[in-house]
Order: C-alpha cells, then structure tokens, then sequence
C-alpha cells in the first residue's frame, strides 16, 4: 500500500498564498516555496508539474479572500473603503491581485465586467436601483478612484487615512448621482 503524500495540492496551494501574502508574488517559486513549507521541491512539482497552475489556483484563492473581505462592508461606500484597506492591509496581496499583469491590456469596462467583480456590480446596480448598463457607468468613475487610492497605498506612495478617503468617496458618489439624475431629467 502506498503511503498517502503530506504535502498535498491544499497545503501547498495554502503555503504559496502564505509566501505571497508576507513576500510578494515575485516570490513565488519552487524553491522558496519548499523552503516556506519545510520540504522539499520535489512534493511541489509532483502535484505541480507546472508551476502556472499553482500561481492561477493560488490567485483564485487570494481573490475568494479579498471578496469576502471587500463585501464585508454591507454597502457601496463600506465596499469601497474596504477595497481600500485591504490594499492597506495586505499589500503584497493586493499587487498580486492587480499588478502582477493579469488585466494587462485590459479597459476599465472589462475589468468591470469580469467575472471577479460581478458581485460588487450586482450589488451597485441593487443599491444605486439601476440597471445593469447603467450601474456601470455609474460604478466606472468610482473604481478609477478607489483603485487609484489602493494602488498609491499598496505601493507606500501615499498615507492611508480612512476619514479623508470616506469623505472623499461620499463626494464623488453624490456627484455620480446627480449627473444621473440630471441625465435622467434630460432624457
């Protein structure tokens, strides 16, 4: 009878999201990741021949992470606050989700309308009352500017201070909903 592995696909695909979350995705090897889980390489490219499918599952797990804790904040705004601090809090994550080149070549709409952020548009275009076109025009401004403060903060280029961003977000949506209202008035 064969003995069972120790090192399974789980705890492997669990250590790289530890070595990617305390060192950053550049990390990520064989090597560094059996030095990470106290074995050898060899249990790694066993379950992993190809290290692309540990990065690709590896991904999808941080992503499951960063919903989760992103659709914590109930509403739009908490949302958006959130999304915030988590670049705060988990910045090598954070870069690994959305600067590691995943979206390279991608529009904003796309990035939008992909897959990862279908909750967060449902949950604009219930909020808001719109439909689901409408809810991307409307959430498309917002994702510029929140993304653009996590980015600056996950990269240390700007100090993260949650009132200023609240108030900040609380004005750019209120501006967002009166130009559809306006719109909404003019059609």
């Amino acid at each position: 009878m064969s003995k069972k592995p120790t090192t399974t696909k789980e705890v492997i695909i669990e250590g790289a999201f530890q070595l990617i979350r305390e060192k950053g995705h550049e990390f990520l090897s064989a090597r560094s990741l059996a030095s990470s889980l106290g074995c050898s390489t060899q249990p790694i490219m066993y379950q992993f021949p190809d290290l692309d499918e540990l990065r690709e599952l590896t991904y999808q797990k941080a992503d499951a992470f960063h919903s989760e804790f992103i659709m914590a904040g109930g509403d739009l705004l908490g949302m958006g606050q959130r999304y915030i601090r988590f670049a705060e809090e988990e910045p090598q994550l954070f870069r690994f989700l959305f600067q590691s080149g995943r979206f390279s070549g991608s529009s904003l709409e796309e990035l939008i309308r992909s897959p990862e952020m279908s909750g967060v548009l449902a949950a604009v275009s219930t909020e808001e009352g719109l439909s689901a076109e409408s809810a991307v025009s409307f959430f498309e401004p917002l994702v510029a500017v929140v993304h653009g403060y996590a980015s600056l903060i996950a990269n240390n280029a700007m100090k993260y201070d949650p009132e200023v961003i609240r108030k900040s977000l609380i004005m750019i949506a209120e501006g967002l909903e009166k130009g559809l209202n306006h719109n909404d008035e003019t059609v």
